[in-house]
């Protein structure tokens, strides 16, 4: 079959493509760079219309990815080591809320800092966030991986990191294509509250998440990746993570005389590496970047089964501790207390009568019914309750800002009308970048900021957006012919689910603007005049 001479990134992109991706998300940062710019000067890309334009900074670009995934499409987001902390809150949090389309998060590391502030290990994102993590050993694997990524994040319901390094983005090496798979079709997630991290269901999709760890470390040891490879002399064991497994064989001309560990998919397979310790003497572990793996393997062997916590469930993985559970733990005996009746039944949090967006959801609801549900994207903010009865407008909830990068995703996949609500300080907080980045793009999306004149979820603190909303976004490039000002009471419903129903109607960027103070704000204004 014929190779094709690849760079690490090149690599990366083309198994990316042939792997069925509707759109790459990204922000410039080398070793990174490009993955991007392969894709965007691939004419397979162009053929198919894949997305592949820049976005402002690398929580817009991984925001924006999850979008696209919420919608049901293929998606990669690529940023340089640095750039994940940019990201990151975005990235955590999309490990609980899951994916729909597969999502893949190539962080390209860069040790010795040939161009870069620090030599920080994407891996321990991966391990914290509680997501499988790849990592390539050679360039052929590279695009294996690209390719292939978008199904493990589709079986496992979560996205995949792509963890590479300086040497694997620049070095070059053949490659074999294989077939290109179809794209996905545009589809709506089977749940419709799975994007929404309000505390509860934050808490069952934390506990969903933990209760796919035993299927991941299943997965890495049947991955096609992890490979134990014997060898005669067991004075050594040698474990060797990602591109190290290259450098090892070089050094014996591909017959390593020890045997080997090759580590390419996380989290660890431990049976391999158990399997290792029973065999060798000695085990030297080779990995690019910090001590990850060596530390974790200090911990599986130095008398582990000693150890007591939360990793063995004496202690309970998710939640506060309190003194029921020390006790339980310790071998106490535990005091219950008496069951809640029935007849009690929880109160959910719920909008203040006569706030404001009250009024803005039921007029998008009504505007919205001839499209359906599941086109709202929201954000945290009191808002954020509109995922509730009796409205259930919104659909997701995942980080500051990610309401608008989130839509324009969605948009980019194909779902129109895409509709964001973001409040007035989450907007100046993290909501500007992902205007700039819908109006670079001239994406067709309608963008609802309900200006409540303060940050009042928090206790009303003065909004840094006071005043500016407009002027911001006509600087940002917004057409002022489509920012609109609404006052949002019942008086006013009808204007406003026509206005709603003209700018969903509307090929282009809309903004609309309900204004109203924060009926507690205003309370407590009007007690303190009087």
């Amino acid at each position: 079959m014929q190779k094709h001479l690849f760079l690490g990134v090149e690599a990366i992109g083309q198994g990316a493509i042939d792997g069925g991706m509707s759109g790459v998300y990204a922000y410039p940062g080398t070793p990174s760079t490009e993955i991007t710019e392969f894709i965007q000067e691939n004419e397979l890309a162009e053929q198919r219309n894949i997305h592949r334009q820049w976005s402002a900074n690398e929580k817009t670009a991984y925001e924006a990815a999850l979008g696209m995934s919420y919608a049901g499409k293929r998606a990669m987001v690529c940023m340089k080591h640095v750039g994940l902390n940019v990201a990151a809150d975005a990235f955590v949090n999309s490990a609980m809320t899951g994916i729909n389309g597969g999502l893949i998060v190539t962080v390209a590391d860069d040790p010795s800092m040939h161009s870069s502030q620090n030599e920080q290990d994407s891996r321990f994102y991966g391990r914290f966030a509680m997501v499988p993590v790849l990592e390539p050993s050679n360039q052929q694997e590279a695009y294996d991986m690209a390719r292939n990524g978008f199904q493990l994040s589709e079986k496992a319901g979560v996205p995949v990191m792509l963890r590479i390094t300086t040497r694997m983005a620049h070095s070059r090496a053949g490659i074999i294509r294989k077939d290109v798979l179809e794209e996905n079709q545009l589809r709506l997630p089977h749940d419709p509250k799975q994007f929404i991290l309000l505390p509860a269901i934050a808490r069952r999709r934390y506990n969903l998440l933990l209760q796919s760890q035993d299927a991941f470390l299943q997965m890495s040891e049947e991955s096609e990746y992890n490979k134990y490879l014997d060898g005669p002399d067991k004075s050594l064991g040698i474990v060797a993570c990602g591109i190290s497994f290259n450098y090892l064989m070089e050094c014996f001309d591909g017959q390593c005389p020890y045997p080997v560990v090759k580590v390419s998919q996380y989290p660890l397979p431990a049976k391999m590496i158990k399997r290792l310790r029973l065999e060798c003497n000695q085990l030297l572990v080779l990995e690019e970047g910090a001590p990850l793996v060596e530390e974790m393997l200090k911990g599986f062997f130095d008398e582990s089964s000693i150890i007591k916590g939360r990793l063995d469930n004496t202690l309970p993985r998710a939640g506060e501790l309190n003194p029921d559970l020390v006790a339980k733990a310790l071998g106490l005996e535990v005091q219950s207390g008496m069951p809640v009746p029935e007849v009690v039944a929880n109160r959910p949090p719920a909008l203040c009568q006569g706030c404001g967006h009250q009024d803005v959801y039921r007029a998008m609801n009504e505007a919205l019914a001839e499209y359906g549900r599941g086109r709202v994207f929201s954000d945290i903010g009191c808002y954020t309750l509109g995922a509730l009865p009796p409205y259930e407008t919104i659909s997701t909830c995942v980080d500051m800002g990610a309401s608008i990068t989130m839509a324009k995703g969605a948009a980019d996949a194909g779902l129109i009308p895409a509709v964001a609500v973001i409040g007035d300080s989450t907007f100046a907080h993290s909501g500007i970048t992902g205007l700039l980045d819908a109006v670079n793009e001239k994406a067709n999306m309608t963008i609802v900021i309900s200006d409540n004149e303060s940050v009042s979820m928090t206790g009303g603190q003065d909004s840094s957006a006071y005043g500016k909303i407009e002027t911001i976004c006509q600087g940002v490039g917004v057409d002022p012919a489509h920012i609109h000002v609404i006052i949002p009471l019942r008086k006013n419903h009808e204007e406003m689910v026509e206005l709603f129903r003209k700018e969903l109607a509307y090929e282009g960027i809309s903004v609309i603007i309900p204004r109203r103070e924060c009926i507690q704000r205003a309370s407590r204004r009007k007690r303190n005049k009087a």
